[in-house]
């Protein structure tokens, strides 16, 4: 019993570290309809900025669905989801905001669930966003269920303040801002764009409070620049989960990074990036078309930051991800992430960590590692196409991860064994 309750009270403080308005709480996201998409799919899209920067992906086999879930690599737990997906298409994520009311309070440590404990409880167990999220994912097979599931769940007493992302398999796309006293939904296809993006402060909120308003201003730029004012999943993983732009500061771009000398670095500060220090992970849900079999739903996934990772396809009928991005204390994928990572930021002292050397991406000798990254990731979008027109098995997905996920870390591998000998500058 003590162990349970040193394990819930942790649970606490995991839970109300999350309303933390610090770099280390960050994210940037998206849900689109089918009206803005080149392929007529809805979109969920997140960069998860957090603290814990080693994730993984983990399935869960639950009633009435069984769910993909990102996850923190400790405790690697599918209880407490980050972002899924479940058996019915359903897709779920969130972002953490500060302009609404503050939350009221945690339950008592006594209702807060185990580490292991089943997730057939009600969702107000803690008021942390990934337990909500976990049993959503469980329960939910639509986004109007959802609506329902927050109607029948949450109170004042659960004490959530978050904004959650929702797409389906019959073209629901919205976002639920919640606090202490509710809830107010939006819908994407409510709004002229087709689609609505968020980081860290909510529309219902006090206008001008909170933080989040430069990336805000650098996703709504990107959004606005996509080819033929159509999304798809290559653009939003290529272009926008990558970006180190800057609205205020116009950091040079990546045309201007392959005219750079290989030999000197070029720092960029990436504090107020999408693509940043804290970005542990990326997902980019795609849902199929209305009336189509939702097995076909896929999630793609970036284990790490974007810059230093690489997109791999998963799909809940296809059961257990492949072992590399699951598997030991840290997953394969996150480590090689992680080795890329200490290249590019090799300056590790508070005031530095933010910084970047482009060089390391792209520069005029062509020693940088974006393109083989970038075109590894379009050789799995291109043969994930192909596959899903022959309407595959679940068998033939889960051989086709299995295959993408083993090439994708190859290629990670190789770029990092390639870049283990290189100078990296100044480590202070």
């Amino acid at each position: 019993m003590k162990i349970l309750m040193v394990i819930a009270l942790l649970l606490l403080l995991c839970s109300a570290s999350a309303w933390t308005p610090n770099g280390d709480e960050q994210c940037t996201a998206l849900v689109a309809t089918s009206a803005a998409t080149v392929d007529g799919a809805s979109l969920l899209w997140k960069n998860r900025d957090t603290d814990a920067l080693s994730n993984k992906v983990v399935f869960v086999e639950e009633q009435p669905y069984s769910y993909l879930a990102l996850v923190n690599a400790d405790p690697g737990n599918g209880r407490l989801a980050w972002a899924a997906v479940n058996t019915a298409g359903f897709a779920i994520s969130n972002t953490v905001t500060t302009n609404l009311p503050p939350p009221a309070g945690l339950l008592s440590a006594s209702t807060a669930p185990s580490a292991g404990a089943s997730s057939a409880r009600p969702a107000s167990a803690g008021g942390d966003p990934s337990i909500i999220m976990a049993d959503a994912a469980r329960t939910c097979a639509t986004v109007e269920d959802f609506e329902r599931f927050l109607t029948r769940n949450l109170g004042r007493d659960v004490g959530a303040r978050t904004n959650f992302l929702t797409i389906d398999a019959h073209g629901g796309a919205s976002i639920f801002e919640i606090h202490i006293d509710g809830f107010k939904r939006f819908n994407a296809a409510d709004t002229a764009e087709k689609y609505l993006g968020l980081t860290n402060f909510s529309r219902s909120g006090t206008t001008d409070e909170g933080f989040g308003y430069l990336r805000f201003d650098s996703e709504t730029l990107l959004l606005k620049e996509a080819p033929g004012g159509r999304l798809s999943v290559e653009y939003v993983l290529q272009v926008m989960a990558r970006d180190i732009g800057h609205p205020l500061l116009h950091n040079p771009g990546r045309a201007a990074w392959r005219n750079l000398p290989a030999d000197t670095p070029v720092w960029l500060h990436t504090n107020h990036t999408i693509n940043n220090s804290s970005t542990a992970s990326a997902i980019v849900i795609r849902s199929v078309k209305p009336g189509e079999d939702p097995k076909g739903t896929t999630m793609w996934v970036m284990l790490g930051e974007p810059l230093t990772s690489i997109a791999v396809p998963l799909w809940v009928a296809a059961g257990a991800p492949p072992p590399e991005l699951w598997e030991g204390k840290d997953s394969a994928l996150s480590k090689e992430s992680a080795r890329l990572k200490n290249v590019l930021r090799p300056l590790k002292t508070a005031e530095r960590r933010d910084y970047v050397d482009v060089t390391r991406l792209d520069n005029a000798a062509g020693t940088g590692w974006l393109a083989t990254t970038l075109a590894a990731e379009r050789e799995n979008l291109q043969q994930v196409e192909e596959l899903l027109k022959r309407n595959p098995s679940a068998s033939e997905l889960a051989a086709f991860e299995k295959t993408a996920a083993s090439r994708t870390l190859a290629v990670l591998q190789k770029i990092a064994v390639a870049t283990a000998g290189a100078k990296t500058g100044n480590s202070q």
